[in-house]
C-alpha cells in the first residue's frame, strides 16, 4: 500500500473520531439552553442525551454483518451520509424531531467507530498500529474540546444550539470527500496471491486476513470455546462495560450541568471548565498514542483504572454538600427564572444564558435549601478550594480515561478478534458498549435525586478499581505483534498477564513457527 493511501487512510479515521467526538460533547452545552426554551422535565433531559445511544445501540445489532458483507469504506459512506440527514433534523425547533436527529446521528456514530477502526487497524504496519488506530480516539477528543469551545462561545446566544448541532457538516463533508479516493476494502488493497516472505509486517496482516476468510465463522462462535473465542469474548465485554460502568459518559454529556452544580456559579463558567477538561483530554490522548506502542495496551489501560479509582472516590468524597446532593435542578423552572422577581416569558423567549450572571449566582444561591433553610456553605475560602480540587480530580479522570480505556478499547477490539469475525465481534461488543452507556446516561440525574452526586462517584471509583483489576488478571498484551501472531497466540491459548511469557514478548521479526518453538522450550525449562 502506498504511503498516500496509508496517510489518506488515518486520516479518514481521524475525521470519523472528530465527528464522534463532537457530536457526544455538543450537547453538553446545548443542554442548558434546550431545558429552558422548552421547559423540559428531567426525563426529557435525559431521553434526549440518551436518543443518540438508542440509535447507536440499534445500529451496534446490524453494523457488523453490514461491515462484512459490504465492506469498510462503504460502511463509513452510510454514517457520512446518515451524519449530515442528522445534523439537517437537529435544526428544526421541536423536541420530538430533536430526539428523531439525534437518533440518526447516534447510528451513524457507531457505524463510523466500528468501521474506521477496522479499516485502519487492517492496513497499517504491525510497528505503528497503535498509534494509528489510536488516532480515532484522538479525533474524539478534539471533536470533544472542539464542542466545549462552541459550547462555550454560544453560551451567550439566543438558540445558539441550532449552530452547535449544525457545524458538525463541516467534518463530515470534508470525510465524505476524502473517503472516494480510498480502496473500497482492505482486500481490495493487497493482492492475497501475490505474498512472499520478504514482505513487511503490513503485508503479514493483510496475509492472515486472507488466510482466516477460509475459517467458517459466524455470531454463535463468539461464545463457543474454539480458538478461545469464548476468552476473546470476555475481554472484549469487560473492556466495553468497566468503562461506561465507571461513570465516562456522564462525565462528558453532563460536564456543564455537573460543574454547576458543585459551585460554579453561571453557565459560563461552568462551560468553561468543561473545555479545560476538552483539552486535558487532548493532551492526555496524544501522549497515549507516543507510548501504545512502546509501554504497550496492559500498563496504559491497568494504571489509567487506578488513576480513575483514586479520582472518583475523592469527589464523591468532596462533593456531598453540592448542589445535586441537596436539591432536584434538573427542571428547567429552577434553573432559568426567579418565579418571585421576574415576569414570566412564554417557552422559546427567554434562555438560561439570557440571565445576567449576578443574577444566575443569587438564583442558585437562593435554590441552595434544604427543607426551606439554607445550607451552610461554610467559609467562602473553603468552598473555592474544593471546587478546585474536583475540577483537578475531573480532570485526572478524564486524562486517566483518555490514557487509558479510550483509546486501548479501540486497539485491542481490533486486534484480538480473527479478521473472518471481526466485524460481526466488534458489533456484539459495541452492543453492549451502547446499552451500557444507554443504561448510566438515561439514569444519571434521577440516581443523584435518589441516592446523591456524592454516593455516584463513590460507586464508580469502585467499579474503577474493580477494573483494574480484571485487567491484571485477564488482559493479554499485544503491543509489537501481527494480527496473525495475536490470533494464533489466542487460539493456542499462550497469552499471560505476566512478560515473563513469551506471549507478552515483542517478536516483531519472528515468525509464528518461530515464536511457538520458543514458547515450548521456554515453557519446558
Amino acid at each position: 500500500m502506498g504511503c498516500s493511501t496509508l496517510l489518506l487512510a488515518s486520516a479518514v479515521s481521524t475525521l470519523g473520531g472528530l465527528v464522534f467526538g463532537y457530536e457526544l460533547g455538543i450537547i453538553s452545552g446545548a443542554l442548558l439552553q434546550l431545558k429552558a426554551e422548552f421547559r423540559l422535565s428531567c426525563v426529557q433531559q435525559e431521553a434526549l442525551v440518551s436518543s443518540v445511544l438508542i440509535g447507536a445501540l440499534f445500529a451496534s445489532t446490524v453494523g457488523g454483518c453490514l461491515i462484512d458483507r459490504h465492506g469498510r469504506r462503504n460502511a463509513i459512506l452510510l454514517s457520512n451520509i446518515l451524519i449530515l440527514t442528522g445534523s439537517l433534523v437537529l435544526l428544526i425547533s421541536s423536541y420530538p424531531v430533536l430526539v428523531v436527529g439525534r437518533i440518526t446521528v447516534g447510528f451513524a456514530m457507531c457505524i463510523s467507530s466500528m468501521s474506521c477502526c477496522i479499516f485502519v487497524s487492517e492496513m497499517v504496519p504491525t510497528n505503528r498500529r497503535g498509534f494509528l488506530v489510536t488516532l480515532y480516539e484522538a479525533g474524539i477528543t478534539v471533536g470533544i474540546l472542539a464542542a466545549y469551545a462552541i459550547n462555550y462561545l454560544l453560551s451567550q446566544s439566543r438558540r445558539g444550539w441550532r449552530w452547535m448541532f449544525g457545524l458538525a457538516v463541516v467534518p463530515t463533508l470534508v470525510q465524505l470527500v476524502s473517503i472516494r479516493f480510498l480502496p473500497s476494502s482492505t482486500k481490495d488493497s493487497v493482492s492475497c496471491n501475490l505474498m512472499n516472505p520478504t514482505e513487511t509486517s503490513e503485508t503479514e496482516d493483510s496475509k492472515v486476513s486472507c488466510s482466516t476468510r477460509s475459517v467458517q465463522y459466524d455470531s454463535r462462535s463468539l461464545f463457543q470455546s474454539k480458538d478461545n473465542m469464548r476468552t476473546r469474548t470476555m475481554i472484549g465485554l469487560g473492556l466495553v462495560l468497566f468503562q461506561q460502568f465507571s461513570g465516562q459518559p456522564n462525565v462528558l454529556f453532563y460536564a456543564s450541568t455537573i460543574f454547576h452544580s458543585v459551585g460554579f456559579q453561571s453557565n459560563a463558567s461552568a462551560v468553561l471548565a468543561s473545555m479545560g477538561l476538552g483539552l486535558v483530554k487532548v493532551i492526555a490522548t496524544l501522549t497515549s498514542m507516543v507510548f501504545s506502542d512502546r509501554v504497550g495496551r496492559r500498563p496504559l489501560l491497568i494504571g489509567g483504572c487506578s488513576i480513575m479509582a483514586l479520582c472518583l472516590v475523592t469527589i464523591g468524597l468532596l462533593s456531598g454538600p453540592s448542589l445535586m446532593n441537596a436539591k432536584r435542578l434538573c427542571d428547567s423552572e429552577e434553573f432559568s427564572v426567579n418565579t418571585t422577581d421576574l415576569p414570566q416569558f412564554p417557552a422559546g423567549h427567554r434562555s438560561v444564558v439570557d440571565t445576567p450572571l449576578d443574577e444566575s449566582h443569587r438564583l442558585l444561591h437562593n435554590n441552595t435549601q434544604v427543607g426551606g433553610k439554607p445550607l451552610d456553605p461554610g467559609p467562602e475560602s473553603s468552598s473555592i478550594m474544593v471546587n478546585w480540587v474536583i475540577l483537578l480530580c475531573m480532570m485526572a479522570v478524564v486524562s486517566a480515561y483518555s490514557i487509558g480505556f479510550g483509546p486501548m478499547t479501540w486497539i485491542l477490539l481490533s486486534e484480538i478478534f480473527p479478521a473472518a469475525v471481526r466485524g460481526r465481534a466488534f458489533a456484539f461488543t459495541s452492543c453492549f458498549n451502547w446499552a451500557a452507556n444507554l443504561l448510566v446516561t438515561c439514569t444519571f440525574l434521577n440516581v443523584i435525586e435518589t441516592i446523591g452526586l456524592s454516593k455516584v462517584f463513590l460507586l464508580y471509583g469502585l467499579t474503577a478499581m474493580a477494573a483494574g483489576i480484571f485487567f491484571y488478571f485477564l488482559l493479554p498484551e499485544t503491543k509489537g505483534k501481527t494480527l496473525e501472531e495475536i490470533d494464533q497466540e489466542l487460539r493456542l491459548n499462550r497469552f499471560h498477564p505476566s512478560e515473563r511469557c513469551c506471549g507478552c514478548v515483542s517478536r516483531r521479526h519472528s515468525s509464528p513457527q518461530y515464536q511457538r518453538v520458543h514458547c515450548q522450550v521456554s515453557t519446558s525449562g
